[in-house]
This record gives C-alpha cells, sequence and structure tokens, in this order.
C-alpha cells in the first residue's frame, strides 16, 4: 500500500473525532454494524466520569497511511490486575484497522512500547477498556449484528491480530434463544416448581422504588459468583453506582430478578431491551431527534431482542440443587415476561469457553452458540 505510515497519539478534539468516526469508515459496507452510541462512548472514555479510572490510565493512538488514518487502538494499566492476578498484565482495546498488516503492526506496537515502559510483560486484550465492555476479536458470526456492549468486528481482524505475534488467550461465546417457545424440560421445570411450591426459592422482581439497594444486591452477586473467573476484576464501590447509574434508564422490573433462599439473596438475573435496536436507528446520534426515538422506544417497550449481560449464582450455591433451581427458574420467568413485553429472542453473554456449568445451562434451554470472541495475548519481551 502506498503512503508512509505514522502513529500519533489521540490528544487533542480533532483527533478525538477522528478516533470516534473512523469505524465508519471500516465498516461502511457492513450492514450488520451498529454505530457506537456516542452518549455512553463518551462517558466510557471519559476521565472524569468513568470511576475505571480511578485504578486505571489509557492512552490512544491513530495510524495513518499518508494523510487517511486508517486505523486506532488504545493501550491501557489497571492497577487491580496484579493485586488480583500476580502478572504485570496490560491491556489493548477499541482495535479498529484497515486489512493493513503494516498498519496494524505499528498500532499494537506502539501500545506494547507504552506498555512496557510502565513495565508491563504481558497483553491481552481487546477489552474496551475492560472484559465486560466489548471484549475480544469477532471470530465467527459475522452474519447478525452485535447486541449492545458486544462487539463487532472485520474477518481479517485475527489475521491481523495474529500476524504481530498474538496467540489465543481464551474464547468468550455468545448465545442466541428463541425464547417464544418453552424452553425448561420437564424435569427441571419439576425441580423448580418443587423449590418454589415448598418455599425453598422465591423469586422477586428488581424494585424501581429500592433501586440502589437492590442494584447493590445484584452486583454483589455478580463480584462474588463471578470471583473465580478467568479474567475478573471486582468492581469496586465507585464503578458499582457508576453501573448502576448507567442501567437505570434501561432496567425494566419485569425483566429483573432476584432469587431469594429463606429470604437471603442468593441469585440474579437482568435482562436489557438491547439498545442497539434503537442505537443503529438513530445513527448513534441523540441530536437532533435521536433523543425523541430514544425515549419513545423505551416507553413503548419496542425492543424484539435482549441481552443477559449480569447472570450469576453464589458461589456457595452453584454446585447445589437449589442453586441449580434459582438459575433456571430466573431464566424462565424472565423469559415469560419479555415474551409478554413483545420481546422473540434473546443473547446471553458472554460465556467463558470453559465454563462447563453455564454452557450446560444453556445447552439445556436449547440455546445456540452464534458469536465466538477471541480475546489475545502476547508476551513482551
Amino acid at each position: 500500500m502506498a503512503g508512509e505510515i505514522r502513529v500519533v497519539p489521540v490528544d487533542d478534539k480533532k483527533r478525538m473525532a477522528t478516533f470516534h468516526a473512523l469505524p465508519r469508515r471500516i465498516y461502511g459496507d457492513d450492514p450488520n454494524w451498529v454505530p457506537p452510541f456516542l452518549l455512553e462512548l463518551n462517558d466510557r472514555l471519559s476521565h472524569t466520569k468513568n470511576p475505571y479510572f480511578q485504578h486505571a490510565r489509557m492512552r490512544m493512538w491513530l495510524v495513518y497511511r499518508g494523510s487517511e488514518a486508517v486505523g486506532r487502538i488504545s493501550a491501557q494499566i489497571d492497577r487491580l490486575v496484579p493485586q488480583y492476578h500476580g502478572e504485570a498484565i496490560g491491556h489493548f482495546g477499541f482495535f479498529e484497522c484497515e486489512n493493513d498488516i503494516g498498519a496494524s503492526h505499528a498500532l499494537l506496537e506502539t501500545a506494547e512500547t507504552w506498555l512496557k515502559r510502565h513495565e508491563i510483560t504481558r497483553i491481552l486484550g481487546p477489552f474496551s477498556p475492560t472484559i465486560n465492555e466489548e471484549p475480544g476479536i469477532l471470530i465467527d458470526g459475522f452474519d447478525m449484528p452485535p447486541m449492545m456492549l458486544m462487539a463487532h468486528g472485520r474477518p481479517y481482524y485475527a489475521n491481523l491480530i495474529e500476524t504481530s505475534g498474538y496467540e489465543k488467550a481464551k474464547d468468550l461465546y455468545a448465545y442466541y434463544l428463541d425464547i417464544r417457545n418453552e424452553i425448561l424440560p420437564p424435569t427441571i421445570k419439576k425441580l423448580c416448581d418443587r423449590f418454589m411450591r415448598d418455599g425453598k426459592l422465591k423469586l422477586r422482581q428488581v424494585r424501581m422504588k429500592n433501586y440502589a439497594a437492590d442494584l447493590k444486591i445484584v452486583l454483589d452477586i455478580f463480584n462474588d459468583a463471578w470471583s473465580e473467573n478467568w479474567g475478573y476484576l471486582p468492581m469496586t464501590d465507585a464503578e458499582l453506582k457508576h453501573t448502576a447509574d448507567g442501567l437505570k434508564m434501561l432496567i425494566r422490573e419485569d425483566l429483573a430478578y432476584i432469587a431469594e433462599a429463606e429470604g437471603r439473596p442468593i441469585g440474579m438475573m437482568v435482562t436489557l431491551p438491547n439498545l442497539n435496536e434503537i442505537v443503529k436507528a438513530i445513527d448513534g446520534k441523540l441530536l437532533p431527534f435521536g433523543i425523541f426515538k430514544l425515549l419513545w422506544w423505551l416507553k413503548a417497550k419496542k425492543a424484539k431482542t435482549t441481552r443477559v449481560p449480569l447472570m450469576g449464582v453464589l458461589k456457595e450455591f452453584q454446585n447445589s440443587p437449589l442453586g441449580g433451581a434459582a438459575a433456571f427458574a430466573l431464566i424462565e420467568q424472565i423469559r415469560q415476561n419479555g415474551v409478554a413485553g413483545g420481546a422473540a429472542y434473546a443473547e446471553l453473554s458472554w460465556i467463558l469457553e470453559d465454563n462447563p456449568r453455564m454452557i450446560g445451562i444453556l445447552d439445556k434451554i436449547g440455546s445456540r452458540r452464534y458469536k465466538t470472541y477471541r480475546v489475545y495475548g502476547k508476551a513482551l519481551g
């Protein structure tokens, strides 16, 4: 390809605008690409609004070939990582690039150099900026648009990354479920009914009038249930509040439930209307009329698809019949409510490739794996 390659830092408003705009060129002919929701993206990148930056730092770059910006990347260092994983691991994210090996290599090399300068010995990614936001490179499933906070990608991205010496660290799965029909096998339904009938298991909605307290329960269960998962980092108190505040507009009481055993919360499931449906319709922009369309869409409950980003059972119950019944009962209750509200399909994501318990649950209810996201790693010598 003609033109000199140069990498520049994103250090002013003009370059930040280019950083935001670049995906439109990359995906210009892809009908399944969904533009970013700029309000959410700006919040995610804000060092003053996003409490992630209270314990992390990030740099961003653009790569030019000649006068054209052809790629972008970020690099992050999170102080919590060595505390919980015992290794000096840094991350890269927000990776987008034209099919240009020279440009992609220059981006990755720049991110690696910055991380090595700060004594990082291994790089993982993409995380944008965390593992809970658009993690991984899409490996398969390009034929359907991504759900909210999940990434899309170009089929050549894996080759660009691997050509720079990266290897698979972990695969993350997304499952797709038609929720319009019964999904629980008869034996599992009987188990759930028995626990409910005997009063050993109760489901209740997340109550908007008690939203802060109930979301804290949900996120505390998440922190416990996911604590031994690969790549896990706990949410800080500030991040818990920020997440709760960010979800409030999207949370529907009929799609968010807590499972209790003798009055004690032991499990939870939060299903969100797939915001990407309306984000695509408004082209990611609230102005001038996008905000009215968004508010109408939320109020009218027009979502046909949903995503389950939060689900978990406390560790002490995960291998018990009661814990299994709680998980299945949550899925079935929210499935019924989702259908009543007009939804037809749900994505359950993301699931670690080596999480047999969760994969087993999803297999039993008839969901199918329809997307794979790969997290790549590389030792930094």
